[in-house]
């Protein structure tokens, strides 16, 4: 209820004459699904959401929690670095994590990361174990620590929960480095999370997508840094599997993109 309503007096306050005009619904209509992006001007402090309810409401994470479990595995040592090879266990049944032949092979944390391999941060859970999970979830603040399900990967299945406005504040703990991790381990994740970089900008980010329970939940999270500011947003897709549309996968970069485009931060 703090999240809604400190969002509610953001959004009064952000909306001006010159961004009143901007639709932020009709880049989701465009693509036929439905969904939600949230927003975080660090410099203004203000909050920006085309759906305030969604903005708040918790869904598992998928790959999205390569972020935070990258800094887990670091500052468990269960990983020394970046390059650290992730052994394939050989595995025969990719159906659980989808067909994808490229990705079943050893691989660095780096590559687990850029490609978002689940084996490879699977096999990572496996040695971290949920009692250290639970103890740096917490200490994160991130997401409502359900761990339940009877498998490694809880990020994926389960109960386990984010929601966007919770995925921005924990990306604002991976910039100012207020998470409970070192300053090491801080410094390889941001640079695995670069995914565009320009003289104007640098985007880092992360997808997640996951099929669970006859849903499909697709995330793209991530901040835009600039010289003069930092954005921080949460585009999150939600639709039935029985539900065709073939773009899902595409639209979660192309409504953040055209957005952030429409609000001037690209």
């Amino acid at each position: 209820m703090k999240n809604v309503i400190l969002i509610l007096i953001a959004i009064i306050v952000l909306i001006a004459p010159s961004s009143a005009q901007i639709n932020l619904s009709k880049p989701f209509e465009d693509c036929n699904i439905k969904g939600s992006i949230t927003i975080y001007d660090l410099k203004e402090k203000k909050w920006i959401s085309s759906d305030i309810i969604d903005s708040n409401s918790p869904t598992l994470p998928a790959s999205t929690f390569k972020i935070i479990n990258t800094l887990i595995a670091l500052e468990t040592n269960v990983v020394s670095g970046e390059e650290q090879i992730i052994k394939w266990p050989g595995s025969t049944d990719t159906i659980k994590y989808g067909y994808r032949p490229d990705i079943y092979h050893d691989m660095s944390m780096r590559e687990a990361f850029k490609q978002s391999a689940g084996w490879a941060y699977v096999e990572m859970a496996k040695v971290i174990g949920k009692e250290q999970y639970r103890k740096y979830l917490k200490a994160s603040h991130y997401g409502n620590v359900d761990l339940s399900v009877a498998d490694d990967d809880f990020w994926n299945f389960g109960n386990f929960a984010i929601s966007p406005v919770n995925q921005i504040e924990i990306l604002r703990g991976v910039y100012e480095e207020t998470l409970p991790f070192k300053k090491n381990s801080f410094k390889i994740l941001k640079e695995m999370m670069i995914e565009t970089k320009t003289k104007a900008y640098t985007i880092r980010a992360k997808t997640g997508w996951t099929r669970d329970d006859g849903k499909d939940t697709g995330w793209w999270i991530g901040y835009v840094e600039r010289k003069d500011n930092v954005y921080f947003f949460a585009t999150r897709l939600l639709k039935d599997r029985t539900d065709i549309n073939t773009n899902f996968d595409k639209c979660r970069k192309e409504i953040t993109v055209k957005i952030l485009k429409e609000l001037h931060i690209l």
